[in-house]
């Protein structure tokens, strides 16, 4: 009886634990699958095309430079006994004023003495002619028709008459290299440096002074082939110059430009012109260089030494920027530069807000801005930046800029609320 109970226990215990386990595994519940989200579609932020007529303002810069600027040389020769108070380095100077002035009494003499003989040759030449005179009525006495030239002094009538001459040019030479003892410029001017000085014996050809022209300065200005394409410059030769004008000379007015510089920390504007291009590109570098000319630049309005100039110098060798006025073209779209990759390329969304890759023409950039053409119409939105996540005909969400802003700081106040 008890051996029966015992091998009992056993094999309830497994049909018991068999049973548990069969109620674990049919009554455990069952999972359900989660469904996967579909990302939403990324968000851009987009600018709308609006083509129009624009001129295009080129950028560049140069250094100031004199359009004119000579080498003052001696042309006679003596000691420099005078110098004027204006002869030092910067001082202006007018056209004609006299410089410095050597010695003239050498030349004075020399020019008495031409003078003289002048004198003689004039009486020597009256004298001349009234023999001639003379000669001519004995011939006519003697009732010759052919008269002797020899006898009728004609020869010695044009000796005399060439010394005369002579004399005449020895005195204007005399005269001139007296006027040379006094040394002036043929135009209005700045002194650069001088190299002679009181005292100074100087012979023909002495370097006295360097000197150029205020009347107009110069600055030459690098332009890309690109940049020409946008600016009317006078690279040829017109067939049909106005009257007054050589052909080599240049008839019509060119492009505006503005000058920006810094003078003793304050930053000043000039106007000029475009005048004329350089004969060649450079080889190197492969530009073209226009010149652009500005009158009068060393008239001040205002006080300079107050600085409350309105108009400052524009100094020879200044380094300035320059902004050209280019020519008006037509459809000209202007984009934020991020919205350009691949230098010439962007996205624009159709109806459906699909993104299309569009090649276009860039016409300039400043780093901010690009302006370009191609095929787009007004209205089109055009992707500004993130073009790496895009691909061809891929869905987004337009944003615009101010949108965009918008939501920018209001994500960054959730943010800042959260922490």
């Amino acid at each position: 009886m008890t051996r029966h109970k015992i091998s009992v226990k056993p094999v309830a215990i497994l049909i018991l634990g068999g049973l548990l386990v069969l109620a674990v595994a049919t009554l455990k519940p069952k999972p359900t699958p989660t469904p996967v989200a579909t990302p939403p579609p990324p968000r851009v932020e987009v600018v709308f095309a609006s083509p129009s007529p624009q001129a295009i303002t080129v950028k560049s810069q140069g250094t100031v430079a004199p359009r004119r600027e000579i080498d003052l040389v001696a042309e006679v020769s003596g000691r420099i006994t005078e110098v004027a108070p204006s002869f030092v380095d910067g001082a202006f100077v007018q056209a004609h004023q006299p410089l410095i002035t050597i010695d003239p009494r050498d030349y004075k003499t020399a020019l008495l003495g031409a003078e003289a003989r002048v004198a003689d040759a004039t009486q020597l030449l009256a004298t001349e002619k009234g023999r001639n005179r003379q000669a001519r009525r004995e011939w006519r006495d003697l009732g010759n028709k052919e008269a002797n030239e020899l006898f009728l002094r004609k020869p010695q009538l044009a000796a005399a008459e060439a010394q005369l001459q002579s004399a005449k040019a020895d005195r204007e030479q005399a005269q001139l290299n007296l006027e040379r003892t006094q040394v002036s410029i043929p135009f209005d001017g700045r002194i650069r440096n001088t190299k002679v000085d009181l005292g100074q014996y100087v012979t023909p050809g002495t370097a006295i002074a360097s000197v150029y022209d205020t009347s107009v300065a110069e600055i030459r200005l690098p332009l890309t082939d690109r940049q020409v394409s946008l600016v009317d410059l006078p690279l040829g030769l017109s067939n049909s110059p106005t009257a007054g004008t050589t052909a080599a000379e240049p008839h019509s007015t060119g492009p505006k430009v503005t000058l920006i510089g810094t003078i003793a920390g304050k930053r000043y504007t000039w106007q000029g012109h475009i005048t004329r291009t350089e004969a060649s590109l450079d080889t190197r570098s492969r530009l073209y260089y226009a010149v652009a000319e500005v009158k009068d630049p060393f008239r001040v309005t205002g006080n300079f030494l107050k600085n409350d100039t309105i108009q400052a110098p524009l100094i020879v060798g200044l380094f300035v920027e320059a902004e050209i006025q280019g020519r008006e073209l037509e459809d000209v779209i202007t984009i934020p530069h991020e919205a350009l990759f691949k230098r010439n390329h962007l996205y624009i969304l159709d109806t459906n807000n699909r993104a299309h890759e569009k090649v276009v023409s860039l016409l300039h950039t400043d780093g901010q801005q690009a302006w370009i053409r191609g095929d787009i119409r007004k209205g089109d939105a055009i992707v500004v930046g993130r073009q790496s996540l895009l691909s061809e005909g891929m869905v987004v969400t337009p944003l615009p800029e101010n949108d965009q802003t918008t939501e920018t700081h209001q994500l960054a106040k959730d943010q800042a609320a959260a922490l």
